[in-house]
């Protein structure tokens, strides 16, 4: 195994990784910055108000979008174990 073909592994796992945890962030920035307006608008200072939107957000987000993360996470692994015996050989 070449150092090439493990740094192109390394750089597609962070590929994958950053494309599965995307939707899940960037429900949980979204969520956080409006309820940080809403709470700069209202001078309404409570944390707890913060945290169930986001776990909300995030559960709802990772409903719609499960199907999808899986499916990108299992194509990943099935790529990389049929790649296995290109790689040792």
């Amino acid at each position: 195994m070449t150092p090439t073909a493990v740094i192109e592994l390394g750089r597609q796992a962070v590929e994958v990784t950053l494309m599965v945890s995307a939707p899940l962030f960037l429900s949980a920035l979204i969520t956080g910055l409006t309820i940080s307006i809403f709470q700069a608008a209202t001078q309404i200072n409570e944390m707890t108000l913060t945290f169930v939107p986001k776990l909300v957000a995030i559960f709802v987000t990772l409903v719609l979008a499960g199907p999808w993360m899986i499916t990108m996470i299992t194509d990943f692994m099935r790529r990389l174990f049929t790649s296995i015996p290109a790689m040792i050989g």
